[in-house]
């Protein structure tokens, strides 16, 4: 099997880089990614849209719950202080997917058809808003409402990413429109 022309690969958000720490140029990291140790390992390439169009990992640790990274021809907190807010990239085929059958990447679950377990249409997936206690799948619905559906097991019983879509068995007044 061929790998993918560049072309084909998408590309998508690991991080976003925060404040500087220290005087040696490391910076925090906010991970936007369920495999941290993959896309930060040391030799790792991240595209990034500023003043450099890439970066390369050096070395990585984490520090009371956030990740510190240094990035190789950074070496003063004025060179990191450069860098604060840019999102952080990598390229990947369309088809991969994380190793963990019950992890999904964002952009594989946005364009995702949801429909209720009777197959009626609920809407489609725009977004996945990710919070410190759940994700949420942000639906647009056919009459334009937007709704959060909690993207738990429990309410997502069947994720089928080959098929485009997302099966949902919501509580009572999850979806419905409200009354004026």
């Amino acid at each position: 099997m061929a790998a993918p022309e560049p072309s084909d690969r998408l590309r998508v958000v690991v991080g976003r880089v925060g404040r500087p720490h220290g005087i040696r140029g490391e910076v925090t990291v906010e991970v936007r990614t369920d495999e941290p140790e993959n896309r930060f390992a040391p030799g790792a390439v991240l595209s990034v849209d500023g003043p450099v169009s890439a970066l390369v990992v050096d070395r990585t640790h984490w520090h009371s719950g956030r990740l510190l990274v240094h990035f190789q021809g950074i070496e003063d907190r004025n060179a990191a202080e450069s860098l604060r807010g840019l999102l952080l990239h990598v390229e990947r085929a369309p088809d991969e997917e994380p190793d963990d059958p019950e992890e999904y990447y964002d952009s594989s679950l946005v364009g995702c058809s949801v429909e209720l377990g009777d197959t009626t249409p609920v809407g489609v997936v725009t977004d996945v808003v990710h919070l410190p206690a759940q994700d949420l799948l942000a639906v647009r619905t056919p009459d334009d409402r937007d709704l959060l559906i909690p993207f738990v097991s429990a309410i997502v019983p069947l994720v089928d990413i080959a098929a485009g879509r997302v099966v949902i068995d919501p509580p009572p007044g999850l979806i419905e429109a409200e009354e004026a």
